[in-house]
């Protein structure tokens, strides 16, 4: 007969004898010599950082890290449990900036970065003992006396060894697999730092803003009429780009004085809009349109206009919007900077890593999100006889998760490493690991 359970049991009293038991009789170090001759089973914990307590979220992964190496250990497999620490990154930086009350990266400076850098290390071992204790309450055995620390120079001089690799390593044309250039991120001008498709996700808001029509006069006296929901990257603007098998109108308004160039489709909601007007002319293909120069918004923003200001091909113009032209500013868009590598537009920034513009005038050194600077642009726009028309737009925009600032797309200079090169090496490792679900 089993004895009768005492319903007032007391669970948290009952971990706590069996975690005693456990240490009294170093379990954790006697199963890890038993299996000191086991074939190793690698496995990393996975670092938290400190500076924060642990949540329900950060119980249920150990719960999980914890399950594996248990079982390859009764398996009498060797693993070295060695746990380890994630002391670099935005999370820390911010929460220290908060402490000593810090906005930007210039006020770091002027604190010193070497203070900054010491307050940062204390910090991020805040709330050590609080998860050294969860970690042992719920059983998950570490080996913290030998942890990994990630702002520790054997760990750092580690990465910079994979990276001395990674650059020895050369592709086919005898170039090496580590390289610099740009990449169009979602940028944060507050944080300093670009953020991966998983933080934009967190941060999106349905937000209106002014959305611009806009007049780019071609040498043979066109109007090609572009919508763009981002009037700060006009300044940046390197090229028009229209769809070649699209059809488009050349509507004339005043008897012919002005002529304006739009996508067949959307002509009648232009006009139902009141953006445009007037008599149909001719109808033309895209492909008629390619070559045509036209006048710069901001004739001294782009110093080399000899490969700028020109009507281009592009697959990714539709006209499920707008005026079926899109304005290309090639350090301002994913697709921009692709066309713009391929018919060789000028890279140019207008906008510094602060999020502050670069140009001469009444615009240098204002935020680009900011409502003055929308009022410097469209009204710089409606004294050049360049704006058709302000409406307002009511779209999902992100914003920095960690400080709520608006995200730019931005073209970063970053290095990078040439993954295509050893695609099918990473097909055939792929192809050993037992995936579970196998779909993945």
């Amino acid at each position: 007969m089993f004895d009768r359970v005492d319903p007032n049991v007391s669970f948290p009293s009952l971990e706590e004898e069996l975690i005693k038991i456990w240490d009294k009789e170093k379990l954790f170090d006697r199963v890890q010599e038993k299996t000191v001759q086991g074939k190793p089973f690698v496995f990393f914990e996975g670092p938290p950082t400190a500076n924060a307590k642990p949540g329900l979220h950060h119980l249920v992964a150990r719960a999980f890290k914890d399950a594996v190496p248990r079982y390859q250990t009764m398996r009498g497999r060797r693993i070295d449990r060695k746990a380890g620490w994630d002391t670099h990154g935005l999370p820390v930086e911010l929460q220290v900036e908060k402490k000593i009350g810090i906005t930007n990266k210039k006020a770091i400076e002027k604190y010193g970065i070497a203070n900054f850098n010491k307050q940062c290390r204390e910090d991020v071992w805040s709330y050590i003992s609080e998860w050294q204790e969860i970690t042992r309450r719920i059983g998950y055995w570490l080996d913290f006396e030998n942890a990994y620390v990630t702002y520790h120079t054997d760990y750092i001089e580690s990465v910079w060894n994979i990276l001395k690799q990674v650059h020895d390593r050369h592709d086919s044309l005898s170039r090496s697999l580590l390289y610099q250039g740009y990449k169009v991120v979602q940028y944060c001008p507050r944080c300093g730092t670009a953020l991966s498709s998983h933080e934009v996700a967190q941060g999106y808001k349905t937000t209106t803003d002014n959305s611009v029509y806009v007049k780019f006069k071609t040498e043979d006296g066109l109007n090609i009429l572009v919508w763009t929901t981002t009037p700060w990257t006009l300044p940046g603007n390197v090229a028009l780009a229209v769809g070649p098998r699209i059809d488009y109108v050349i509507v004339s308004e005043n008897s012919h004085q002005n002529k304006f160039v739009v996508a067949k489709l959307l002509f009648e909601e232009l006009r139902a809009k009141g953006i445009i007007d007037g008599e149909v002319i001719d109808i033309v293909k895209g492909e008629e349109l390619i070559g045509k120069s036209y006048r710069p918004l901001w004739p001294n923003a782009i110093k080399d206009n000899t490969r700028a200001f020109k009507i281009v091909p592009a697959n990714f113009v539709t006209t499920e919007e707008g005026t079926g032209i899109v304005h290309i500013a090639t350090m301002y868009g994913e697709d921009d900077y692709n066309l713009g590598n391929e018919f060789g537009l000028p890279f140019v920034h207008t906008v510094d890593e602060d999020g502050k513009f670069l140009i001469d005038g009444p615009l240098f050194g204002q935020p680009v999100k900011d409502a003055t600077s929308e009022s410097l642009i469209i009204s710089y726009l409606k004294d050049s006889g360049a704006l058709s028309t302000v409406l307002p737009y009511e779209h999902e925009y992100p914003f920095c998760w960690r400080c709520d600032t608006p995200l730019l797309n931005y073209a970063r200079s970053s290095w990078f490493i040439r993954m295509s090169e050893l695609r099918q090496e990473m097909l055939s490792r792929n192809a050993t690991v037992n995936w579970v679900p196998s779909s993945l």
